[in-house]
């Protein structure tokens, strides 16, 4: 969902302000997505080898947790240095690229209120 609604603001502001903005939300999107995917997979996969250990080994520390933090900071890290040469080097508005980057939040609360909607108006 979050890249048809990325789609949708693009086109919005594409027609609604300029092509300049449209190209900062697109950019600011496709970071915060990429971003979500990535964290997604390794939290999935952390879950998934935390869940096969047995109580012993998870008493003796998680050598996945540190391997997660690590992998964590970096991403924070190489956003960063994206965001810093998009800003510095790219023709891109700020305030797009910061709407772009809101895309994750944004497909998250809409589906939050997609199932706040289907459980309260579902007939019950």
């Amino acid at each position: 969902m979050s890249w048809v609604y990325l789609g949708l603001l693009v086109l919005g502001s594409w027609f609604i302000v300029s092509w300049a903005f449209a190209w900062g939300v697109l950019a600011g999107g496709i970071v915060s997505v990429i971003s979500f995917w990535v964290s997604y997979r390794d939290v999935t996969a952390f879950i998934d080898t935390m869940a096969g250990q047995s109580t012993v080994e998870k008493k003796g520390g998680a050598p996945g947790k540190t391997k997660l933090l690590i992998k964590f900071w970096l991403r924070i890290a190489v956003i960063g240095v994206v965001l810093l040469l998009l800003i510095r080097f790219g023709d891109i508005n700020v305030f797009g690229l910061i709407l772009g980057l809101t895309t994750v939040v944004f497909t998250i609360t809409m589906s939050g209120f997609g199932v706040i909607w289907r459980y309260y108006f579902s007939r019950r």
